[in-house]
């Protein structure tokens, strides 16, 4: 069984509704605790928006420690682009950087304005304070910065983690599989999906390498940055499987044949909010998870577990009108549902089904406001529903 958790982001209630109740994976004096058989997958992004940042990474770390390859971390962009932080504090700032006084200045400047994390320089003065009062400016400086220093936990936690990871059937990943990325590395191309996974494995070696030499890594930088378009689906990082509404789809055809082909029926990512609750997206013996809920109207730590043949899912929801709802259901590969379909008339994903046996529909709307409504099966049975597939 393996039991899985995306950004979190610094939010330790995001942990704690994860683990409460979990068969998997529990919260025990602030360690994280392990089934019998259990493999835990942390996705990426374990910072930036809550603060308790710094916390988690601390636990990731140990439970790496006490478990070794029973838990496997991502590095996610939120993670992979603090690196950066040790050049631009250290006299070389982002080309945009306006002209600052403080090195504090300079750092709030950089979190907000090409990190997207505007509050995280108060969430960390909270972390690091005492007796409720917020550390200095300096001292949030020098945190960052001994993150990253040789001993650094945020230092650690990249070495630990990847950006990629296979398990039988399911292949996770930060961001996503694109028609630009998919068997595409930094490296060059690679003729299958292990050797994809090997080759981004060598690249980001060779750039932690670059960095633990004294260096800014802009390859890896590059790699996992937005672009000027706010995409970058050459990266397997950063790519989002959503529209611009955030209405999530699956790869091209060719890209979930090939998938298959290579023994992967399932890809699962984080990064991309896409409502409260995990988006499951099917086609066949091919599935699509989104657990990234941050932004949602519920932000809980969705408890997401899979074996090769099924995915098991117990969340919340908040439906249209403010009805909370608990979405609970165990779906196998093929088998027979209007789950992860879209329905051709109204473009509404049915997202997930609800412990009341009804399905959530899900449409991401313009100003990022969603769409979650209620419909019963026999509803769903008269629609027409197709395959949401990313257009071609």
């Amino acid at each position: 069984m393996i039991a899985y958790l995306t950004d979190v982001e610094g939010r330790w209630d995001k942990l704690v509704s994860f683990a409460t109740g979990n068969p998997h994976v529990s919260l025990v004096d602030g360690e994280l605790r392990l089934a019998e058989g259990v493999t835990f997958v942390f996705g990426g992004d374990a910072i930036d928006r809550g603060a308790q940042g710094r916390r988690f990474v601390s636990l990731l770390l140990a439970a790496r420690r006490r478990y070794g390859e029973r838990v496997v971390l991502l590095a996610g962009n939120r993670d992979l682009n603090k690196l950066r932080l040790v050049a631009e504090l250290g006299g070389r700032p982002h080309r945009r950087a306006p002209a600052t006084s403080t090195r504090a200045q300079l750092l709030r400047w950089t979190l907000e304005h090409t990190m997207g994390a505007g509050r995280a320089f108060e969430f960390r003065a909270a972390e690091l304070g005492a007796a409720g009062a917020p550390a200095d400016d300096e001292a949030v400086v020098d945190s960052y910065l001994a993150d990253l220093a040789p001993g650094g936990e945020l230092r650690e936690y990249l070495h630990a983690s990847r950006l990629g990871f296979r398990a039988g059937a399911t292949l996770f990943l930060h961001g996503g599989v694109t028609g630009e990325n998919f068997l595409q590395t930094p490296l060059g191309p690679a003729r299958d999906v292990e050797s994809w996974l090997a080759l981004l494995e060598q690249f980001y070696r060779q750039q932690l390498a670059v960095f633990d030499a004294g260096q800014r890594p802009d390859a890896l930088i590059a790699y996992q940055a937005q672009g000027p378009d706010k995409l970058n689906q050459g990266s397997v990082v950063y790519a989002r499987p959503t529209d611009e509404r955030g209405n999530p789809h699956l790869p091209p055809l060719a890209v979930v044949e090939r998938l298959v082909a290579n023994g992967i029926h399932r890809v699962v990512v984080g990064h991309t909010p896409s409502g409260d609750c995990p988006a499951i997206l099917r086609d066949g013996a091919f599935e699509l998870v989104l657990a990234d809920n941050s932004y949602g109207r519920v932000e809980r730590g969705s408890q997401v577990a899979f074996t090769d043949d099924t995915t098991h899912v117990r969340a919340l929801t908040q439906l249209d009108g403010g009805r909370e709802a608990n979405v609970v259901f165990s779906v196998q590969r093929e088998q027979a549902s209007a789950l992860g379909r879209r329905d051709r008339d109204t473009g509404q994903l049915v997202k997930a089904r609800l412990e009341s046996g009804d399905y959530l529909l899900f449409r991401g709307m313009a100003a990022y406001q969603v769409e979650q409504l209620a419909s019963s099966p026999e509803v769903l049975s008269g629609r027409p529903l197709v395959v949401a597939r990313d257009a071609e």
